[in-house]
């Protein structure tokens, strides 16, 4: 016979405030959850769906609750995405997709379509910096033919959670702590950690995460992910699935952890002051635009589900298609006009291209639309220029509301309406032909909170994400997660992690383990046994970028008395090959060269210091050299750049400084003549062999 547990009749209670404010604590161990109007609820971790592999169900109040709260607890800085950056350009489709989609945008070769692109930190607040470790949103608004298409997505291809009901629980344990209000903009603390080793399905995510990928050199160098999967419909409504992808011109780049720390203190615009100048210079970012394509008898022989959005694609098994490249090729004329009031919404998508039943996207499809409202005020928030749809007319039969800015005409604001017999303007009307089709997806089971079997694998990406990674990245995840877990001050928090990590790769877990000085514990039972599969080369870094000083700055440090015919050299040789020189002196006056000639400086020393460059020159006299040595700035310049793997070209003269610094002569550490080719070629990427050297890696 079935006992039922006693549920304490006093799960919370009501305290009045110092401030005669309401508190509602709970007391009981067994305190259940419930709606904001007490309705308890029996499961908090899966939306309502047609089927454990079906849409989000709209009756779901439980979903739309949770998230509609979530999206209106911000006033009016956007909730996540806050810091952002932007720019406008032109997208261009060099290869047709229409054999799987009608949509235009897709199809007409050669066209060139504006777009609008914004680029944000996920964690931090709009006044945070540039550089924390964090996730990077990639937001792209088309003015397509057929209406404005949004494709909202981030630097990383997976996310922390399946189903959108969980959005909420996880930026809660991400952002500053409720008590506190710190820690700002950073995942080294308590309550994230607690959240992630409680939820195993967040665990690919975390190797994203703790990669350099997180620690972007730019935003000019950061890949672009749809996350979701998408549908393609053709001409006969056809599907076919699709992964949408951005592939940066000038490689995937990233900086190192103590590099990215400082500059944060040095510049913390850094990324914001590097896309606009980049822009302003004639610089133009450029990235290549890819999909993955492939049928539902493709996607169902894959040993994953493509519905579960932390789970990849690797290239290997389905390979990227290149069909157009992205230029931005302008800076915004007002920041709040375009970048801060400009609101994306994955349901904003051409006839051609549909959603899929990925829990996670569905919940997106709600929650934009609801936060837009809350952030912009107004149901008339795309009529704010930088959301008006401009390759096209929008017109309906909404009317009113606050912010109306349309004068419209006639009395027909209903549909149907037969006012055009009487001679009268009747509106528009739905086009059957080329008007938007959603899929005709066939429905299979009851209505249910439940999460599909197939989700269940939660190690397996994560697995190959690491095992596909050079030594060096490897190591560099370790020590990210070794930092990130000292911060955390629950040792059963630390223990559970670890727990989940040895389902990924015990090497990892030990190397983590060691770092912290912790016994290793045992492993966490996995829902389903993780598999081996191939490794994906194509998911690392090193290796994979170009070996070039196009979009690289190099700084020359210089002082009085320095050979201006090396400097010039230098110059000379770094803007030729597409790269960007500023001079560093110790005054903002410049220095009096060696041949009388006064040279200007773009930073003084003390407030431009080399992690702000990709590789550095330090050019000066004998006499400069001794005043520098005294000077922890100059030594600290020439220290973090040796320490950060980049290349030093100088001059003789320089040397003591060198050895103050800390620096050893290896193949990036080159003595300068008016020949500078030496020094380019270390100069156009980083010294990876250095690093065990310079530091203690997990």
């Amino acid at each position: 016979m079935a006992t039922t547990k006693k549920r304490s009749s006093k799960s919370a209670t009501a305290q009045t405030g110092a401030g005669g404010e309401l508190h509602q604590t709970a007391t009981a161990a067994d305190a259940r959850i419930t709606t904001n109007h007490g309705v308890p609820i029996g499961d908090n971790q899966n939306s309502l769906k047609a089927g454990a592999r079906g849409p989000s169900l709209l009756e779901d109040f439980v979903l739309r609750e949770k998230i509609q709260h979530f999206d209106h607890e911000r006033i009016p800085e956007r909730i996540v995405h806050a810091r952002g950056s932007a720019a406008h350009g032109t997208f261009e489709l060099t290869h047709s997709l229409k054999k799987f989609s009608r949509a235009k945008i897709l199809t007409e070769v050669g066209a060139k379509t504006d777009v609008f692109v914004r680029f944000s930190t996920v964690a931090g607040g709009a006044g945070s910096v540039d550089t924390p470790r964090d996730v990077r949103g990639f937001a792209v608004k088309f003015y397509t033919k057929e209406g404005n298409w949004d494709l909202v997505g981030n630097n990383i291809p997976v996310f922390f959670i399946q189903d959108a009901i969980k959005f909420p629980d996880l930026i809660h344990a991400v952002k500053m702590e409720a008590d506190r209000g710190y820690p700002q903009a950073a995942s080294a603390h308590d309550t994230f950690w607690d959240f992630i080793g409680l939820m195993p399905e967040s665990t690919h995510m975390i190797m994203w995460a703790m990669s350099d990928r997180t620690i972007p050199r730019s935003l000019r160098m950061i890949e672009g992910f749809g996350v979701n999967t998408f549908r393609l419909l053709d001409d006969k409504d056809r599907a076919t699935f699709v992964k949408f992808h951005w592939r940066p011109k000038l490689g995937t780049q990233s900086t190192c952890w103590d590099e990215a720390v400082k500059i944060a203190g040095a510049d913390p615009d850094y990324h914001r002051r590097d896309l606009y100048e980049a822009i302003a210079s004639g610089n133009f970012p450029e990235w290549d635009f890819g999909v993955q394509v492939l049928t539902q008898e493709q996607a169902d022989k894959l040993p994953f589900d493509i519905l579960d959005a932390t789970k990849v694609i690797p290239e290997e098994m389905v390979p990227l298609k290149i069909i157009g490249r992205l230029v931005l090729n302008r800076n915004p004329d007002n920041f709040f006009a375009e970048t801060e009031q400009s609101a994306f919404l994955p349901t904003n998508m051409p006839p051609g291209i549909d959603v899929s039943e990925d829990p996670l996207l569905q919940g997106r499809l709600f929650s934009y639309q609801d936060t837009q409202l809350s952030r912009l005020g107004t149901v008339n928030f795309h009529q704010i220029p930088i959301n008006r749809a401009k390759g096209c007319p929008f017109q309906n039969m909404q009317r009113d509301g606050q912010m109306q800015t349309q004068v419209f005409t006639g009395r027909a604001n209903y549909e149907p309406n037969s006012l055009a017999q009487a001679g009268e303007q009747a509106g528009p009307r739905e086009d059957a032909s080329a008007g938007f089709k959603t899929y005709a997806l066939p429905l299979d089971g009851v209505k249910i909170r439940q999460r599909s079997e197939s989700f269940a694998d939660h190690f397996s990406h994560a697995r190959l994400f690491y095992r596909s990674q050079t030594e060096s990245e490897q190591a560099h995840i370790a020590s990210a997660l070794v930092f990130e877990l000292s911060k955390v001050t629950l040792p059963h928090v630390r223990a559970r992690v670890l727990a989940n990590v040895r389902n990924v790769d015990e090497d990892l877990a030990a190397r983590v383990a060691s770092g912290m000085n912790v016994e290793l514990p045992a492993a966490s039972k996995p829902a389903v046994a993780p598999i081996d599969m191939k490794p994906s080369p194509m998911l690392r870094i090193v290796g994979k970028y170009p070996e070039s000083l196009q979009g690289r700055a190099v700084g020359i440090l210089v002082t009085d008395g320095a050979d201006g015919a090396v400097v010039n050299a230098v110059r000379k040789a770094v803007e030729a090959e597409g790269g960007t020189v500023k001079i560093v002196a110790p005054k903002i006056g410049g220095v009096t060269l060696k041949n009388g000639k006064v040279l200007a400086a773009d930073g003084q020393l003390a407030g431009t210091p080399s992690v702000l460059f990709d590789a550095v020159a330090i050019i000066v006299s004998e006499d400069g050299c001794a005043e520098l040595v005294t000077e922890g700035a100059a030594v600290d310049f020439a220290k973090d750049a040796f320490g950060h793997l980049k290349a030093i070209g100088h001059s003789a003269e320089a040397q003591p400084l060198l050895e103050k610094a800390g620096v050893v002569a290896d193949d990036g550490v080159v003595l300068l003549a008016r020949d500078v080719e030496a020094f380019l070629t270390p100069a156009r990427t980083r010294q990876w062999d250095r690093e065990p050297s310079v530091r203690m890696l997990a």
